[in-house]
């Protein structure tokens, strides 16, 4: 089975960032994944889960609300691994040119006096949010994209290498 897209960056080299994970044709036009990555994984903790749960509520409700990206934006949703979140726009746009949406939306989570839809009408774990800890997350990184706003390795992912066997299969060492 052949290794999907996600899998083939190298996971001990990535940092914190915005990277294309893949773009795609659905009937007819470009729809582009972007990783959305708030640690980095295996190194640091992950994101907690009711702080994640209720950025994935805050921010989804913000980028549905943006005047200017509302009707681009598919979806935004937490990473298993809970170190990030995927972002599904329609279009092809390079990662520097999302920056500032994503960066907005993480900076207007300080302004979030309660989490979007967090009631158990509308929420299937209402619960199982903290919006402090959201808060914190999210300035944690809003900080870290504007001090590293200029650094290309927040918006390139790291490839990993690949031996090519003699008959042209790659070969993956996980």
């Amino acid at each position: 089975m052949e290794l999907i897209q996600s899998f083939s960056v190298d996971h001990t080299k990535i940092v914190p960032g915005i990277f294309k994970s893949r773009e795609d044709r659905v009937a007819g036009e470009t729809v582009t994944t972007y990783d959305v990555r708030l640690k980095r994984p295996n190194v640091e903790p992950v994101i907690d889960v009711a702080a994640m749960h209720s950025l994935e509520h805050i921010i989804a409700t913000k980028l549905r609300n943006d005047p200017e990206w509302k009707d681009e934006v598919i979806y935004w949703g937490p990473m298993g691994c809970l170190t990030g979140f995927y972002l599904i726009l329609k279009g092809d746009r390079a990662p520097k040119d999302v920056y500032g949406l994503i960066l907005g939306a993480f900076k207007a989570v300080s302004d979030v006096t309660e989490v979007p839809g967090a009631t158990a009408v509308n929420c299937g774990r209402y619960l199982m949010h903290d919006l402090g800890l959201a808060k914190w997350y999210a300035a944690e990184f809003a900080a870290y994209l504007e001090n590293n706003a200029d650094n290309p390795e927040i918006f390139e992912y790291p490839k990993s290498d690949r031996l090519i066997t003699g008959d042209g299969r790659k070969f993956f060492d996980s």
